[in-house]
């Protein structure tokens, strides 16, 4: 077609020559993987087990923990990442991710710092301090905002973990950021109950756990993207 028919195309079609010109829009998902396929337990296991632990259900596309087990794992390790998924946690309710845990030890928390999910309005650990509030590094850090949804309602978490450098974020706001191995993460861990586990904090690589912690929690929209 000559120049000047693509012109008068253009003109009837009420579209600019230099849109044209630009490129196709990045797509919005591109590098995310999904880690959980809205059906199945597929991709998770057991802490100790190669199969997903009792208690863990799937329904309309939600995964819930609604009754005992233990911990929900990846079956695949993670070094950099962002992890995004929405939560709901039942009104009283505790529960929390995990990130680059390894199996060794008794239990994910020896080894995997943890973003806190919590009623903060009913459950009793709220009362020991800002550190153990929803979206905290648990234990170690408290969020820099209240941001919380209340308990029954979906929450955005989202976790960046970039070599050592670690933001917890939610529903939109960036609430922690530490460095793992610094001289202010290694204080905090030497006062801590995690000094007593040398792993604690100290994979460069890991699994993501999302806890049982005996209360009704339910997650959907598991999502992953590696980062170099």
């Amino acid at each position: 077609m000559k120049p000047i028919a693509i012109l008068a195309l253009v003109a009837t079609l009420g579209v600019s020559a230099s849109a044209l010109c630009q490129p196709a829009p990045a797509a919005k998902d591109a590098g995310w993987t999904p880690l959980f396929d809205g059906k199945t337990l597929a991709g998770w296991r057991a802490f100790k087990s190669e199969t997903p632990p009792a208690g863990w259900t799937v329904k309309d596309g939600v995964l819930a923990r609604t009754g005992k087990g233990g911990d929900l794992m990846t079956v695949r390790e993670f070094g950099s990442f962002e992890l995004e998924l929405d939560y709901k946690i039942a009104v009283g309710g505790n529960s929390g991710i995990m990130y680059r845990v390894i199996t060794e030890g008794d239990a994910p928390y020896w080894s995997g710092p943890e973003y806190q999910i919590l009623d903060n309005e009913r459950h009793a650990d709220a009362k020991n301090g800002p550190d153990r509030l929803a979206g905290s590094n648990y234990d170690l850090i408290a969020p820099s905002a209240a941001v919380s949804k209340p308990a029954g309602e979906w929450n955005t978490a989202k976790i960046v973990v970039a070599g050592n450098h670690v933001e917890h974020w939610l529903n939109g706001t960036k609430v922690v950021g530490y460095e793992f191995g610094s001289p202010a993460w290694t204080r905090m861990v030497a006062d801590s109950k995690f000094k007593v586990w040398p792993t604690y904090g100290k994979a460069a690589r890991g699994h993501i756990v999302l806890q049982d912690h005996g209360d009704v929690v339910e997650f959907r929209n598991v999502r992953i993207k590696e980062l170099n």
